[in-house]
């Protein structure tokens, strides 16, 4: 299926709506609001597609905290920054004076009147909040252990474009109910999808955001069915969904999550129930005969570089909305 041709001018949309504000979690926008930064991503990917610039952050820095490592979010903020027409730093955060015992609410403070916005990856959420909390600039989580807004924004960008909707898409998750699950599911149900969550018992995602995530469905007209049976998440899924089995920070674990998560496995047997026409998507970085096999995600139904390439557009959708 070819990729639905979404726009033909910029959305109307005033880009100062949403300024100051932060994203640490998805569900901090409203399905009309995700909507809105859809339409802003697509628009600037086709602007960049024909070479027409699009800079409303000439002269505005991005501080990028990093106490993880990173491929997609580094490079995808950076060079989103310097497309917009502003900046990205990069910051370790074990060479901030943060790594030395200086408090948050210090660093908060004095990063505001340094920087226009800062994106943080990190292992707490509790920190990324209280960054927040203290700073009077808009903060953007790049990933915590508990949220990956960013790469659900991404997420539903791709099977946008790829099927040409959202209201009602079969989307499956097969694995662990981590970070990318919790926002995946919760930017999922507010835009209407058909949301399908099988995990192995013990890993489900975390309690509290399943009951807002229901919440949400029964506003928006999604639904969510979390299950423990991938056959039954996949059957006439439109879209295929799977991370890693031992995120960062759970390394320790590594040995014990290869049992556990050993049937669910995304291979050829598996997507045989999907529809014909599925989209396999990862957030990468995969582990090719683990969570997922080659013949899979290296396959025709695999559109997990798209989605890699959306990590750009859809950060430079909500730097040119908060910034």
């Amino acid at each position: 299926m070819q990729p639905v041709k979404i726009l033909e001018h910029l959305p109307n949309l005033p880009l100062s709506k949403h300024k100051g504000k932060d994203l640490l979690r998805i569900d901090e926008f409203n399905g009309e609001e995700l909507m809105e930064l859809l339409q802003l991503a697509a628009h600037i990917k086709q602007l960049q597609k024909h070479g027409q610039p699009f800079q409303p952050l000439q002269g505005k820095t991005l501080g990028m905290i990093f106490d993880k490592a990173s491929t997609r979010t580094r490079v995808s903020f950076e060079v989103g920054m310097y497309q917009l027409g502003g900046m990205g730093m990069f910051l370790s955060g074990k060479e901030l004076q943060l790594g030395r015992g200086e408090p948050i609410s210090d660093t908060a403070k004095v990063l505001s009147r340094y920087v226009d916005a800062v994106m943080i990856r990190t292992f707490s959420h509790e920190y990324v909040e209280e960054l927040a909390h203290h700073a009077s600039i808009p903060i953007i989580n790049g990933l915590t252990d508990l949220y990956h807004p960013c790469q659900a924004l991404a997420d539903m960008l791709t099977i946008w474009e790829h099927k040409g909707k959202l209201q009602g898409v079969k989307l499956a998750y097969i694995g662990d109910g981590n970070n990318v699950a919790n926002s995946l599911v919760l930017a999922a149900v507010l835009l209407g999808l058909d949301m399908r969550v099988a995990t192995p018992v013990g890993y489900e995602m975390d309690s509290a955001i399943v009951q807002k995530a229901k919440e949400y469905a029964a506003a928006s007209g999604g639904k969510l069915l979390l299950t423990n049976d991938v056959v039954e998440a996949v059957a006439g899924a439109d879209a295929v969904y799977t991370d890693v089995w031992t995120s960062m920070g759970f390394e320790a674990e590594n040995e014990v999550r290869l049992k556990a998560f050993a049937d669910y496995q995304v291979n050829e047997k598996l997507v045989a129930h999907a529809d014909h026409d599925y989209l396999f998507l990862h957030c990468l970085p995969a582990h090719r005969g683990e969570e997922v096999t080659a013949g899979v995600i290296d396959g025709p139904r695999s559109f997990i570089f798209d989605q890699a390439e959306n990590r750009l557009h859809a950060q430079k959708a909500i730097l040119a909305a908060l910034v």
